[in-house]
């Protein structure tokens, strides 16, 4: 006799985002550690020594916190009003931060002592950086200027007010203690060099109101972002534009580099921070975030990624160590196990192991085979003995049925083969039969599923159509007709747009043979509706009786 067949559980690829080697490096951050303060994070800065400290700037305070404990290491509270713009400088052992009463104000985060206060602007400064020589700061101000200050004299030394709107954004080069960039609401980016007190070197356009600017480390390309858009300048080439990257759908708010400059990241009202390849700027991965993005921050070394959002929320997530990743990955230790327990390929015999007798190789030693542990499904066992109904059963449970519905849907294309369907769903009280109604009316619309679920769903309303159903079993009825009606629909919308397009493929083929005469002659390619098959097809659901 034929030794029984296992059902074949016929299983489609699914549909995901193609896994790079950037996929992986950042999916390996953990998941992130929050903490609440009590108004949106203005901004945040990473210092760029280590043990890599961060400044928060949020309400009327500038907090540094350790990214490794995630606790307040200092805190700073002489502030009036609002706290801007925090940065820390490129020592680690001052930092700077603008404020609402239109002050900068210069701390020593040893001693938390206030050391310099910069008086001169007339409106709120939301930003201030360091110049990479640490003896300037540059403030950008809403009162339309930018001002470079020197720090021993706590002087002004020149100021730029060439912008009409407020100034929300400004870096500096990381080269040249001479050379910032200022970012305005009246849309313009601006190139300052302090050399040249006359006015701006590069002025361009964004096109909406700018948010946040960044130079790259070779001060031969800036980069500003301000609506939906992210675009790249050529700063060598006065200003000329490199690249325009939309692929935000709010306003983009934040920028910072990471991987050594090599990967860009922009944070936007989305609730998304993308990743960019600063050669092609393809986004090479997304993090999601429970609220939108006002700041992000990024250590050096890529171990930490901090982001600040409106909410008050900080989120802190850390790469994983190879520690961490055997821990959450315990299935490479079990494979490594399995590995183990596989390569003996003799094992003795158990009547040896049974009688206390002397060891004989040629008796006591059988071979191991893969075929000893031979596992066979519960459905497979009941359509061994033809009990259909149980088969039916053990695959309509809310676990298959929710999260395995392929093995619902191959169980259910057995039966058909069997011609044991019938069988199958007749005689079932409500439970049962909510069960099956539930799974139709939920899988119906896939056009994976579509013709073996509309078969049952025929069969089902052949066997219950002359027979007294209960109104919960009317309801589900009702249900899935609704589903099959709503499909309908659907598919009824495509064919029209099938034939727009069809009109437009034939229209310009015309065109084409008009314009060229040595085109190729050809029928225009027809478009592919999977679906309207499958609800032409179901349209019988509500036909019977």
């Amino acid at each position: 006799m034929a030794s029984f067949k296992k059902t074949q559980i016929r299983s489609l690829p699914k549909i995901g985002q193609k896994v790079t080697a950037d996929t992986l490096y950042w999916r390996k951050l953990n998941f992130p550690v929050t903490v609440k303060e009590f108004g949106p994070i203005d901004y945040i800065d990473v210092m760029p020594i280590e043990p890599y400290f961060i400044a928060v700037s949020s309400a009327a305070k500038v907090q540094i916190y350790n990214p490794i404990t995630h606790q307040v290491h200092r805190h700073f509270t002489r502030f009036k009003e609002a706290a801007y713009g925090a940065s820390i400088r490129s020592d680690g052992k001052l930092v700077i931060a603008g404020c609402d009463e239109g002050h900068v104000k210069l701390f020593d985060i040893g001693s938390k002592s206030l050391l310099r206060i910069f008086k001169g602007h007339k409106g709120p400064v939301h930003r201030c950086k360091f110049t990479t020589d640490n003896v300037h700061v540059v403030s950008f101000s809403d009162d339309k200027s930018v001002a470079l200050w020197d720090l021993p004299s706590e002087t002004e030394i020149i100021k730029f007010s060439e912008h009409s709107d407020y100034v929300r954004a400004g870096c500096v080069s990381s080269i040249s203690s001479d050379l910032f960039l200022s970012g305005s609401f009246d849309h313009t980016v601006k190139l300052y060099d302090a050399r040249s007190p006359t006015g701006s070197t590069i002025s361009v356009d964004h096109g909406s109101p700018v948010e946040s600017v960044l130079m790259y480390p070779s001060n031969s390309i800036f980069v500003s972002v301000g609506g939906t858009e992210l675009r790249v300048w050529d700063m060598l080439a006065g200003g000329r534009l490199l690249a325009r990257v939309s692929q935000h759908h709010k306003t983009i708010t934040c920028l910072h580099l990471a991987s050594d400059g090599k990967r860009l990241v922009t944070g936007g009202l989305d609730r998304h921070a993308k990743i960019y390849d600063v050669q092609s700027y393809q986004v090479v991965h997304t993090l999601d975030f429970p609220s939108p993005v006002l700041s992000l921050g990024i250590t050096p070394d890529d171990f930490t990624v901090v982001a600040g959002m409106a909410n008050g929320l900080i989120s802190m997530q850390h790469r994983q160590t190879q520690a961490e990743a055997r821990a959450l990955n315990p299935k490479q230790s079990l494979k490594v196990q399995k590995k183990s327990q596989t390569a003996y390929r003799f094992r003795l015999n158990a009547d040896f192991r049974s009688v206390n007798r002397t060891f004989n190789p040629a008796t006591d030693v059988e071979v191991a085979t893969k075929t000893d542990t031979n596992f066979v499904s519960r459905y497979d066992m009941f359509l061994r003995k033809f009990q259909y109904s149980k088969a039916l059963d053990t695959v309509l449970t809310p676990y298959i049925r929710k999260k395995k519905p392929a093995i619902t849907v191959g169980v259910m294309h057995e039966l058909i083969r069997r011609n044991g369907l019938k069988s199958a769903l007749a005689g079932r009280d409500d439970s049962s039969l909510s069960s099956i109604l539930t799974f139709l009316a939920r899988n119906i619309n896939d056009p994976s599923h579509a013709n073996i679920i509309i078969q049952v769903a025929n069969t089902l309303l052949e066997i219950y159509e002359s027979s007294s159903l209960t109104p919960q079993s009317e309801k589900l009825f009702l249900q899935l007709q609704e589903h099959v009606n709503r499909e309908v629909e659907y598919v009824k919308h495509l064919m029209e747009i099938e034939g727009m397009l069809h009109i437009l493929l034939a229209s310009t083929t015309t065109q084409a043979r008009r314009g060229s005469p040595n085109v190729v002659q050809g029928s225009p390619v027809k478009p592919m509706l999977p679906s309207a098959a499958a609800a032409a097809n179901a349209t019988m659901i509500y036909n019977v009786g």
